[in-house]
């Protein structure tokens, strides 16, 4: 044995840089061998305890690279341990090679552990409570704090000096680190002030018109969050903003079951008077107004039944007008209708005359928050109405057009004048 050793020695002396290069070709067949080993060990391990095939965490998005790269820590070791094997390679060189597979070992690590978080990250979204609570934004501090870690780790290996000589030097980079970092860590007391608030979720409808957002949150990250507008545009906005800024979020109203209308119709106060005895019995016909035009009427009659000589005059006496008969028919319209939330407020009221008329508000509630069901009974509630005013002697108020004023002109100039 000793004799065939001094004969390895020999020949290593004599072919120098031939046992060299073969001495490195063996250590990279062995890596190699390592990395195809472990990771085909540690795939298997994974899978077995997911109890899943390759392809079906392939359909199910399950992400495993951090398995490749947990593997490539395996030959990396491999050099750095038997580097020193080879024969005649220079210190200086082994001395790098050492320092650069720490370094990479290191890196590596950080980048398995990133895609590791991912994958977690991955596999929580897919639980029903993970629109309310996210994590999305705790994942990606930790992402920051693993690379922060690493960076100093890789930068000891490489210059073969301890983390801690970097870690004092640190301090007296506070101030610049705070400044640089100042985003991420306003960033990061607003993600937990929203996540323990409930404040926004990702399908919240949400209104932020300074930014010019409305529409769903698609995604709620460390830094940003994503809000799909309806025009299906794509507003991304700083976490932060949603603590410093006032907005709108609609969630209530989704949850509630119900969606408010709160719409005017423009009355023409020209057009409103007393209902006379025909105009009542022509009300009488529909069968929404038959009991508050019976109970009304007898209200009024014992009111004016009490004014004795006096209410011989009808200008002192009580009638029933048409814009409170009109008003009494739309409560009962919108109390029989089946699109509208009978257990939400529902309320017809006047509000204040003005140039544009007499506004006749209805306040009420749908029982769907869908939008496009919400917007066409909505319609169908005023088609109705403005369809039906002129049963009760009324009329729409709108700014005179241009067609209006040409008929009004063409109808002064085909009048004859006294001189005519």
């Amino acid at each position: 044995m000793q004799e065939q050793l001094a004969q390895l020695d020999a020949w290593t002396a004599e072919y120098s840089h031939l046992a060299m290069w073969l001495g490195l070709t063996v250590l990279l067949c062995l890596s190699w061998c390592a990395n195809f080993l472990v990771k085909h060990i540690l795939l298997r391990g994974v899978l077995r305890l997911l109890n899943l095939e390759r392809k079906q965490c392939e359909q199910r998005g399950f992400d495993l690279r951090f398995i490749s790269r947990l593997s490539n820590v395996v030959p990396a070791l491999v050099i750095s341990t038997l580097i020193h094997k080879v024969p005649l390679l220079p210190d200086l060189l082994m001395q790098v090679t050492v320092n650069v597979t720490n370094a990479f070992v290191v890196l590596t690590i950080a980048i398995a552990l990133s895609n590791l978080l991912s994958l977690i990250n991955n596999l929580y979204s897919r639980r029903p409570d993970a629109r309310n609570k996210p994590i999305k934004g705790y994942i990606q501090l930790a992402t920051i704090v693993i690379y922060a870690i690493a960076v100093i780790l890789v930068i000891a290996a490489l210059f073969d000096r301890s983390p801690l000589i970097l870690l004092s030097g640190l301090g007296a980079m506070a101030a610049v680190l705070m400044l640089i970092f100042q985003d991420t860590i306003l960033s990061l007391v607003a993600s937990v002030q929203i996540s323990s608030n409930d404040i926004i979720r990702v399908g919240d409808w949400v209104e932020m018109p300074q930014l010019n957002a409305d529409g769903d949150v698609i995604d709620i990250a460390l830094h940003t969050v994503k809000i799909q507008n309806w025009d299906r545009t794509i507003t991304t906005i700083p976490t932060r903003r949603f603590m410093t800024d006032p907005f709108k979020n609609w969630r209530g109203m989704q949850e509630s079951g119900g969606r408010r209308i709160k719409r005017s119709i423009m009355l023409d106060q020209q057009s409103i008077h007393f209902l006379s005895k025909p105009e009542i019995d022509q009300l009488s016909r529909f069968s929404l107004l038959q009991q508050y035009l019976n109970e009304k009427q007898q209200e009024i009659d014992a009111w004016n039944a009490q004014l004795a000589e006096q209410g011989k005059e009808p200008v002192n006496t009580r009638r029933i007008t048409n814009i409170g008969s009109f008003r009494a028919y739309v409560v009962q319209y919108l109390k029989n209708h089946a699109g509208i939330h009978q257990n939400m407020t529902l309320i017809v009221r006047q509000l204040s005359p003005s140039a544009e008329g007499l506004p006749l508000e209805i306040y009420c509630f749908t029982n769907t928050t869908v939008w496009v069901a919400y917007e066409g009974l909505q319609s169908d509630i005023f088609d109705h109405l403005l369809a039906i005013l002129p049963e009760f002697g009324l009329r729409v108020y709108q700014q005179p057009s241009g067609l209006d004023v040409r008929a009004l002109n063409l109808s002064a100039l085909n009048t004859p004048t006294l001189l005519e």
